[in-house]
Protein backbone atom coordinates (compact mmCIF):
# COMPACT_ATOMS: atom_id res chain seq x y z
CA UNK A 1 0.00 0.00 0.00
CA UNK A 2 2.98 2.28 1.00
CA UNK A 3 4.74 1.37 -2.28
CA UNK A 4 1.81 2.48 -4.24
CA UNK A 5 1.19 5.98 -2.39
CA UNK A 6 5.24 6.88 -3.29
CA UNK A 7 4.99 5.94 -6.89
CA UNK A 8 1.60 7.79 -7.30
CA UNK A 9 3.51 10.73 -5.73
CA UNK A 10 6.69 10.60 -7.93
CA UNK A 11 4.21 10.36 -10.92
CA UNK A 12 2.32 13.53 -9.22
CA UNK A 13 5.87 15.90 -9.15
CA UNK A 14 6.58 14.64 -12.77
CA UNK A 15 3.38 16.05 -13.93
CA UNK A 16 4.29 19.41 -12.12
CA UNK A 17 7.61 19.28 -13.38
CA UNK A 18 6.24 18.25 -17.13
CA UNK A 19 3.99 21.45 -17.01
CA UNK A 20 6.60 23.71 -15.61
CA UNK A 21 9.09 23.09 -18.26
CA UNK A 22 6.62 23.30 -20.92
CA UNK A 23 5.42 26.55 -19.39
CA UNK A 24 9.07 27.62 -19.57
CA UNK A 25 9.76 26.78 -23.13
CA UNK A 26 6.45 28.19 -24.04
CA UNK A 27 7.89 31.46 -22.45
CA UNK A 28 10.77 31.38 -23.37
CA UNK A 29 9.45 31.09 -27.25
CA UNK A 30 7.92 33.79 -27.02
CA UNK A 31 10.52 36.04 -25.46
CA UNK A 32 12.47 35.07 -28.47
CA UNK A 33 10.26 38.20 -30.44
CA UNK A 34 13.01 40.91 -31.35
CA UNK A 35 12.55 44.29 -29.48
CA UNK A 36 12.14 46.87 -32.36
CA UNK A 37 12.73 50.93 -31.48
CA UNK A 38 10.71 53.10 -34.34
CA UNK A 39 10.30 56.81 -35.20
CA UNK A 40 7.61 58.73 -37.22
CA UNK A 41 7.81 60.41 -40.17
CA UNK A 42 7.08 63.70 -40.40
CA UNK A 43 7.10 66.80 -42.48
CA UNK A 44 9.31 69.74 -42.14
CA UNK A 45 12.32 72.08 -42.74
CA UNK A 46 15.43 70.46 -43.80
CA UNK A 47 18.81 72.71 -44.22
CA UNK A 48 22.03 71.10 -45.05
CA UNK A 49 25.01 72.81 -43.32
CA UNK A 50 28.64 73.36 -43.20
CA UNK A 51 30.40 74.18 -40.32
CA UNK A 52 34.04 75.56 -40.27
CA UNK A 53 36.16 78.06 -38.42
CA UNK A 54 38.12 80.83 -39.25
CA UNK A 55 39.28 84.43 -38.32
CA UNK A 56 38.05 88.26 -39.36
CA UNK A 57 40.79 90.83 -41.10
CA UNK A 58 40.46 93.67 -42.75
CA UNK A 59 39.75 93.45 -46.29
CA UNK A 60 43.09 95.44 -47.53
CA UNK A 61 45.89 95.40 -45.48
CA UNK A 62 49.01 97.07 -45.63
CA UNK A 63 52.29 96.40 -44.06
CA UNK A 64 54.45 99.82 -43.94
CA UNK A 65 58.12 98.98 -43.84
CA UNK A 66 61.42 101.01 -43.64
CA UNK A 67 63.48 101.02 -46.98
CA UNK A 68 66.68 101.86 -45.30
CA UNK A 69 68.02 100.68 -41.97
CA UNK A 70 69.14 103.18 -39.02
CA UNK A 71 67.53 104.58 -35.63
CA UNK A 72 64.21 105.76 -35.45
CA UNK A 73 63.79 109.37 -34.50
CA UNK A 74 60.31 109.55 -33.94
CA UNK A 75 57.07 108.37 -34.61
CA UNK A 76 54.06 110.29 -35.53
CA UNK A 77 51.15 107.47 -35.17
CA UNK A 78 49.72 105.00 -32.40
CA UNK A 79 47.60 101.80 -32.36
CA UNK A 80 43.92 102.80 -33.63
CA UNK A 81 45.57 106.53 -35.45
CA UNK A 82 43.07 107.11 -38.32
CA UNK A 83 45.79 108.11 -41.35
CA UNK A 84 45.50 109.51 -44.36
CA UNK A 85 47.92 108.65 -47.83
CA UNK A 86 50.70 110.51 -47.35
CA UNK A 87 50.86 111.49 -43.94
CA UNK A 88 54.26 111.41 -41.76
CA UNK A 89 54.40 108.27 -39.88
CA UNK A 90 57.94 107.70 -38.68
CA UNK A 91 61.57 109.07 -39.12
CA UNK A 92 64.72 107.63 -39.40
CA UNK A 93 67.85 109.13 -38.21
CA UNK A 94 68.59 111.04 -41.16
CA UNK A 95 72.24 112.38 -40.68
CA UNK A 96 74.12 109.74 -42.06
CA UNK A 97 72.18 109.99 -45.18
CA UNK A 98 72.53 113.78 -44.73
CA UNK A 99 76.37 113.51 -44.96
CA UNK A 100 76.03 110.60 -47.73
CA UNK A 101 74.23 113.18 -49.91
CA UNK A 102 76.41 116.05 -49.59
CA UNK A 103 79.36 113.67 -50.06
CA UNK A 104 77.45 113.01 -53.34
CA UNK A 105 76.71 116.18 -54.36
CA UNK A 106 80.85 116.94 -54.09
CA UNK A 107 81.55 114.47 -55.93
CA UNK A 108 78.96 115.03 -58.96
CA UNK A 109 80.52 118.39 -58.83
CA UNK A 110 83.99 117.47 -58.96
CA UNK A 111 83.19 115.17 -62.30
CA UNK A 112 81.87 118.05 -63.80
CA UNK A 113 84.80 120.08 -63.30
CA UNK A 114 86.38 117.16 -64.57
CA UNK A 115 84.44 117.37 -67.94
CA UNK A 116 85.50 120.83 -68.40
CA UNK A 117 88.96 120.51 -67.74
CA UNK A 118 88.98 117.72 -70.17
CA UNK A 119 87.13 119.51 -72.75
CA UNK A 120 89.38 122.61 -72.39
CA UNK A 121 92.14 120.14 -72.94
CA UNK A 122 90.66 118.58 -75.96
CA UNK A 123 90.18 122.44 -77.77
CA UNK A 124 93.91 123.20 -76.84
CA UNK A 125 94.85 119.93 -78.67
CA UNK A 126 92.67 120.23 -81.76
CA UNK A 127 94.67 123.47 -81.86
CA UNK A 128 98.09 122.25 -81.63
CA UNK A 129 97.29 119.52 -83.91
CA UNK A 130 96.14 121.88 -86.73
CA UNK A 131 98.97 124.01 -86.23
CA UNK A 132 101.49 121.30 -86.51
CA UNK A 133 99.54 120.24 -89.69
CA UNK A 134 100.30 123.74 -91.23
CA UNK A 135 103.87 123.45 -90.05
CA UNK A 136 104.12 119.41 -91.84
CA UNK A 137 102.61 120.65 -95.22
CA UNK A 138 105.86 123.46 -95.00
CA UNK A 139 108.08 120.92 -93.93
CA UNK A 140 109.13 122.56 -90.98
CA UNK A 141 108.60 119.73 -88.16
CA UNK A 142 108.96 116.27 -89.08
CA UNK A 143 105.96 113.50 -88.64
CA UNK A 144 107.02 112.13 -85.44
CA UNK A 145 105.78 115.39 -84.35
CA UNK A 146 102.55 115.42 -86.51
CA UNK A 147 101.69 112.15 -84.88
CA UNK A 148 102.40 113.42 -81.33
CA UNK A 149 100.06 115.95 -81.96
CA UNK A 150 97.56 114.35 -83.52
CA UNK A 151 97.87 111.37 -80.54
CA UNK A 152 97.33 114.19 -78.35
CA UNK A 153 94.48 115.21 -79.64
CA UNK A 154 92.72 111.78 -79.42
CA UNK A 155 93.56 111.34 -76.54
CA UNK A 156 91.80 114.60 -75.18
CA UNK A 157 88.67 113.49 -77.16
CA UNK A 158 88.94 110.26 -75.16
CA UNK A 159 89.29 111.78 -71.90
CA UNK A 160 86.31 113.86 -72.45
CA UNK A 161 84.00 111.06 -73.05
CA UNK A 162 85.39 109.58 -69.61
CA UNK A 163 84.61 112.66 -67.80
CA UNK A 164 81.17 112.44 -69.24
CA UNK A 165 80.58 108.83 -67.92
CA UNK A 166 81.90 110.02 -64.54
CA UNK A 167 79.48 113.06 -64.27
CA UNK A 168 77.03 110.57 -65.10
CA UNK A 169 78.17 107.86 -62.77
CA UNK A 170 78.14 110.66 -59.51
CA UNK A 171 74.99 112.02 -60.91
CA UNK A 172 73.25 108.58 -59.99
CA UNK A 173 74.99 108.34 -57.32
CA UNK A 174 73.89 111.53 -56.05
CA UNK A 175 70.27 110.97 -56.77
CA UNK A 176 70.19 107.46 -55.16
CA UNK A 177 71.71 109.36 -52.16
CA UNK A 178 68.98 111.69 -52.04
CA UNK A 179 66.45 108.74 -52.70
CA UNK A 180 67.63 107.08 -49.49
CA UNK A 181 67.07 110.32 -47.47
CA UNK A 182 64.01 110.58 -48.86
CA UNK A 183 63.42 107.06 -47.13
CA UNK A 184 64.01 108.58 -43.85
CA UNK A 185 60.17 109.63 -43.52
CA UNK A 186 58.18 107.28 -43.75
CA UNK A 187 54.59 107.99 -45.25
CA UNK A 188 51.01 106.44 -45.61
CA UNK A 189 50.85 104.51 -48.64
CA UNK A 190 47.14 104.35 -47.67
CA UNK A 191 44.23 105.97 -45.98
CA UNK A 192 43.31 104.05 -43.29
CA UNK A 193 43.36 102.73 -39.69
CA UNK A 194 46.75 102.02 -37.41
CA UNK A 195 46.40 98.62 -36.17
CA UNK A 196 50.06 97.60 -35.50
CA UNK A 197 53.03 99.39 -34.33
CA UNK A 198 56.44 97.29 -34.07
CA UNK A 199 58.79 99.85 -33.16
CA UNK A 200 59.84 102.98 -30.69
CA UNK A 201 61.79 105.82 -30.67
CA UNK A 202 65.21 105.20 -30.08
CA UNK A 203 64.84 101.47 -32.26
CA UNK A 204 67.75 100.88 -34.83
CA UNK A 205 65.45 98.76 -37.78
CA UNK A 206 68.22 96.94 -40.24
CA UNK A 207 66.92 96.35 -44.23
CA UNK A 208 69.62 95.15 -45.22
CA UNK A 209 68.16 91.60 -46.05
CA UNK A 210 64.55 92.59 -45.90
CA UNK A 211 62.35 95.43 -45.35
CA UNK A 212 61.45 95.39 -41.67
CA UNK A 213 57.27 95.46 -41.14
CA UNK A 214 56.93 99.34 -38.94
CA UNK A 215 53.11 99.98 -39.02
CA UNK A 216 50.11 97.49 -40.64
CA UNK A 217 47.16 99.46 -41.71
CA UNK A 218 43.73 98.47 -42.21
CA UNK A 219 42.32 100.45 -45.19
CA UNK A 220 38.68 100.08 -43.74
CA UNK A 221 37.27 98.38 -40.71
CA UNK A 222 34.07 98.68 -42.20
CA UNK A 223 34.71 96.32 -44.67
CA UNK A 224 36.13 93.20 -43.09
CA UNK A 225 36.63 89.22 -44.58
CA UNK A 226 36.43 85.80 -43.13
CA UNK A 227 39.26 83.36 -43.69
CA UNK A 228 37.77 80.30 -43.04
CA UNK A 229 38.91 76.34 -43.10
CA UNK A 230 36.71 74.07 -44.88
CA UNK A 231 36.91 70.38 -44.89
CA UNK A 232 38.08 68.75 -48.50
CA UNK A 233 35.16 66.73 -47.62
CA UNK A 234 32.18 69.86 -47.58
CA UNK A 235 34.38 72.12 -49.94
CA UNK A 236 32.91 70.83 -52.81
CA UNK A 237 29.05 71.96 -51.48
CA UNK A 238 29.94 75.65 -51.03
CA UNK A 239 29.83 78.35 -54.15
CA UNK A 240 30.58 81.93 -55.17
CA UNK A 241 27.89 84.21 -53.65
CA UNK A 242 26.24 81.87 -50.99
CA UNK A 243 24.72 83.56 -47.57
CA UNK A 244 27.21 82.84 -44.88
CA UNK A 245 26.48 83.32 -40.77
CA UNK A 246 28.88 83.28 -37.80
CA UNK A 247 29.21 84.40 -34.13
CA UNK A 248 32.27 85.31 -32.46
CA UNK A 249 33.19 85.03 -28.81
CA UNK A 250 33.30 88.89 -27.97
CA UNK A 251 29.15 89.42 -28.47
CA UNK A 252 27.79 85.62 -27.45
CA UNK A 253 24.08 84.89 -28.93
CA UNK A 254 24.21 87.64 -31.50
CA UNK A 255 24.84 86.71 -35.12
CA UNK A 256 26.73 87.96 -38.08
CA UNK A 257 25.74 87.58 -41.57
CA UNK A 258 28.28 87.76 -44.76
CA UNK A 259 28.64 86.23 -47.77
CA UNK A 260 31.50 84.41 -49.46
CA UNK A 261 33.39 86.03 -51.99
CA UNK A 262 35.96 83.29 -52.91
CA UNK A 263 36.98 79.71 -52.66
CA UNK A 264 40.48 79.91 -53.05
CA UNK A 265 41.72 76.66 -54.67
CA UNK A 266 45.23 76.58 -52.55
CA UNK A 267 45.10 73.58 -50.26
CA UNK A 268 46.25 74.40 -46.97
CA UNK A 269 47.84 70.54 -45.60
CA UNK A 270 47.90 71.03 -41.44
CA UNK A 271 48.84 66.66 -39.71
CA UNK A 272 47.20 65.27 -43.21
CA UNK A 273 43.83 66.99 -42.70
CA UNK A 274 43.39 69.37 -46.39
CA UNK A 275 41.09 72.26 -46.11
CA UNK A 276 40.83 75.15 -48.55
CA UNK A 277 40.29 79.21 -47.87
CA UNK A 278 36.52 80.44 -48.20
CA UNK A 279 36.55 83.92 -48.11
CA UNK A 280 33.66 85.55 -46.25
CA UNK A 281 32.56 89.08 -46.77
CA UNK A 282 31.44 91.06 -43.85
CA UNK A 283 30.01 94.90 -43.34
CA UNK A 284 31.05 95.84 -40.05
CA UNK A 285 29.14 98.99 -40.02
CA UNK A 286 29.43 99.24 -36.47
CA UNK A 287 32.95 98.41 -35.98
CA UNK A 288 31.85 95.88 -33.62
CA UNK A 289 34.53 93.25 -35.28
CA UNK A 290 37.95 93.66 -34.74
CA UNK A 291 40.68 91.97 -37.03
CA UNK A 292 42.24 88.40 -35.40
CA UNK A 293 38.51 87.56 -33.87
CA UNK A 294 37.80 83.73 -33.92
CA UNK A 295 34.47 83.61 -35.88
CA UNK A 296 32.32 80.29 -35.85
CA UNK A 297 30.67 79.87 -39.58
CA UNK A 298 27.85 78.55 -40.95
CA UNK A 299 27.12 78.05 -44.36
CA UNK A 300 23.77 76.88 -46.05
CA UNK A 301 24.28 74.51 -48.61
CA UNK A 302 20.88 73.25 -49.56
CA UNK A 303 17.34 74.29 -47.80
CA UNK A 304 14.42 72.14 -47.90
CA UNK A 305 10.87 73.36 -46.51
CA UNK A 306 7.92 71.54 -46.07
CA UNK A 307 9.36 68.14 -46.66
CA UNK A 308 8.75 64.55 -45.86
CA UNK A 309 11.66 63.49 -43.54
CA UNK A 310 13.29 60.44 -41.59
CA UNK A 311 15.74 59.87 -39.17
CA UNK A 312 18.97 59.00 -40.64
CA UNK A 313 19.32 56.02 -37.63
CA UNK A 314 16.17 54.57 -40.47
CA UNK A 315 18.52 54.79 -43.04
CA UNK A 316 21.57 53.37 -41.46
CA UNK A 317 19.39 49.98 -40.04
CA UNK A 318 20.02 46.90 -41.10
CA UNK A 319 18.34 44.44 -39.76
CA UNK A 320 21.02 41.50 -38.49
CA UNK A 321 20.63 37.75 -39.35
CA UNK A 322 19.05 36.96 -36.32
CA UNK A 323 16.30 39.44 -36.09
CA UNK A 324 15.56 39.06 -40.04
CA UNK A 325 15.13 34.93 -38.86
CA UNK A 326 12.62 36.12 -36.25
CA UNK A 327 10.74 38.75 -38.36
CA UNK A 328 10.62 35.87 -41.20
CA UNK A 329 12.69 38.18 -43.39
CA UNK A 330 15.64 38.75 -45.79
CA UNK A 331 18.42 40.04 -44.55
CA UNK A 332 19.31 42.90 -46.69
CA UNK A 333 22.66 43.59 -48.54
CA UNK A 334 24.26 47.26 -47.77
CA UNK A 335 23.02 50.11 -49.88
CA UNK A 336 24.10 50.56 -53.41
CA UNK A 337 27.11 52.73 -54.84
CA UNK A 338 27.36 54.52 -57.80
CA UNK A 339 30.57 55.45 -59.65
CA UNK A 340 30.91 59.16 -60.82
CA UNK A 341 34.07 60.91 -62.10
CA UNK A 342 35.77 57.39 -61.54
CA UNK A 343 35.28 56.75 -58.32
CA UNK A 344 32.43 55.17 -55.99
CA UNK A 345 29.73 57.09 -54.31
CA UNK A 346 27.32 56.14 -52.15
CA UNK A 347 23.60 56.36 -53.85
CA UNK A 348 20.98 58.27 -53.10
CA UNK A 349 18.84 55.02 -53.78
CA UNK A 350 17.79 53.80 -50.04
CA UNK A 351 15.67 51.03 -48.03
CA UNK A 352 14.48 51.73 -44.71
CA UNK A 353 12.04 49.26 -42.92
CA UNK A 354 8.22 50.33 -41.97
CA UNK A 355 5.84 49.50 -39.64
CA UNK A 356 2.32 48.79 -41.28
CA UNK A 357 -1.00 48.67 -39.43
CA UNK A 358 -0.94 45.82 -38.82
CA UNK A 359 2.57 45.79 -37.14
CA UNK A 360 4.34 43.96 -40.36
CA UNK A 361 7.55 45.31 -41.07
CA UNK A 362 8.05 45.80 -44.85
CA UNK A 363 11.51 46.82 -46.78
CA UNK A 364 10.94 50.56 -48.27
CA UNK A 365 12.89 51.95 -51.36
CA UNK A 366 13.67 55.56 -50.79
CA UNK A 367 15.42 57.97 -52.60
CA UNK A 368 16.87 60.58 -50.29
CA UNK A 369 17.69 64.38 -50.97
CA UNK A 370 19.13 66.65 -48.32
CA UNK A 371 20.42 66.11 -44.89
CA UNK A 372 20.75 68.02 -41.85
CA UNK A 373 23.11 65.62 -40.10
CA UNK A 374 20.20 64.10 -37.75
CA UNK A 375 16.93 64.55 -40.32
CA UNK A 376 17.17 63.43 -44.40
CA UNK A 377 14.17 64.51 -47.21
CA UNK A 378 12.33 61.73 -48.56
CA UNK A 379 12.59 62.74 -52.18
CA UNK A 380 10.68 59.66 -53.71
CA UNK A 381 9.40 56.36 -52.08
CA UNK A 382 6.20 54.63 -50.72
CA UNK A 383 6.16 56.46 -47.17
CA UNK A 384 3.88 59.23 -46.16
CA UNK A 385 3.66 60.98 -42.81
CA UNK A 386 2.96 59.23 -39.61
CA UNK A 387 4.34 56.41 -40.80
CA UNK A 388 6.61 54.23 -38.15
CA UNK A 389 9.93 53.34 -39.12
CA UNK A 390 12.29 51.16 -37.54
CA UNK A 391 15.68 52.68 -36.23
CA UNK A 392 17.18 49.83 -34.50
CA UNK A 393 16.39 46.09 -33.63
CA UNK A 394 17.94 43.81 -30.97
CA UNK A 395 17.21 40.57 -29.53
CA UNK A 396 16.41 40.33 -26.00
CA UNK A 397 19.03 40.18 -23.86
CA UNK A 398 21.63 41.82 -26.74
CA UNK A 399 22.44 45.26 -26.30
CA UNK A 400 21.14 47.74 -28.29
CA UNK A 401 23.22 49.39 -31.53
CA UNK A 402 24.86 52.51 -29.90
CA UNK A 403 25.28 53.55 -33.98
CA UNK A 404 21.72 53.63 -34.66
CA UNK A 405 20.86 55.00 -31.21
CA UNK A 406 20.54 59.24 -31.94
CA UNK A 407 19.62 61.75 -29.58
CA UNK A 408 16.81 63.89 -30.24
CA UNK A 409 14.61 61.48 -32.69
CA UNK A 410 11.07 60.20 -31.11
CA UNK A 411 11.11 56.81 -30.93
CA UNK A 412 9.06 54.23 -29.88
CA UNK A 413 10.10 50.61 -28.51
CA UNK A 414 7.00 47.50 -28.89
Amino acid sequence: MLKRKTIGALMGLGAVAALAGAYSYAQSGSSRAPRLDTATIDRGRVISKVTASGSLSATVTVQVGSQVSGRVQDIRVDYNSTVHKGDLLAKIDPQLFEAADAQAKANFAAAQGNLTKSQVQTVESDQQYRRAQELFDQQLIATADLDTARTTAEAARAQVVASKGAVEQARAALHQAEVNLAYTDIFSPTDGVVISRNVDVGQTVAASLQAPTLFVIAADLRKMQVDTSVAEADIGRLRDGMDASFTVDAYPGQTFRGTVRQVRNAPQTVQNVVTYDAVIDVDNAALKLKPGMTANVMLVAAERDDVLRVPNAALRFRPSEDVAAALGITAPTPAPRERRGGREEASSRRRVFALDASGKLRAVPVTIGVSDGRLTEVADGALAAGDRVVVDASMPGATTTAANALPGVPRRVF
